[in-house]
């Protein structure tokens, strides 16, 4: 008996321990890793701006994470330079972009980025899940300008 006693003990202790509870990542980015990842996205356009448009587009170096990716525009003209997503295509012009419910998100992202460096807002839309068209979900995107470009990086909630 015991023996018993220590193996359920033992048994016990394994389960509960901090390390049994460690947090994992879960199948959605959150809010905390959409604006880690776009600190990492301008820190690395300012470093080498084409190399990290092409990780940005490849979805290579973290910058596609689950259903986290950033999206970059020129300032200029809104036109989408990078993408972790397929949707919309790079060329797009962001100021078009509309929702399923009519609102013109791409006209808020687009002032986003317009606004002082360092800057960050938030935007609000319907969006689909990267590797879907339908149905749109609740997103939001932080948005900051750095040089020439506005960034993005969302999460849905």
């Amino acid at each position: 008996m015991i023996r018993t006693f220590s193996i359920v003990a033992a048994f016990a202790a394994v389960i509960l321990s901090p390390t049994a509870f460690a947090q994992q990542p879960g199948p959605f980015g959150t809010a905390d890793e959409a604006k880690a990842m776009l600190t990492k996205t301008v820190a690395a356009l300012k470093a080498d701006r084409d190399a990290a448009l092409g990780m940005i587009n490849k979805g290579e170096g973290g910058f596609k994470d689950r259903d986290l990716y950033p999206f970059c525009v020129r300032i200029s003209d809104g036109k989408q330079l990078a993408t972790g997503a397929i949707v919309p295509p790079i060329g797009t012009d962001q100021r078009t972009l509309k929702d399923p419910t009519g609102k013109a998100f791409g006209l808020e992202l687009y002032a986003a980025g317009q606004k002082p460096e360092g800057q960050i807002t938030e935007v609000s839309y319907m969006f689909p899940k990267p590797g879907t068209t339908a149905p749109a979900v609740p997103k939001v995107a932080f948005v900051t300008r750095a040089g020439d470009l506005g960034r993005g990086v969302g999460y849905y909630k």
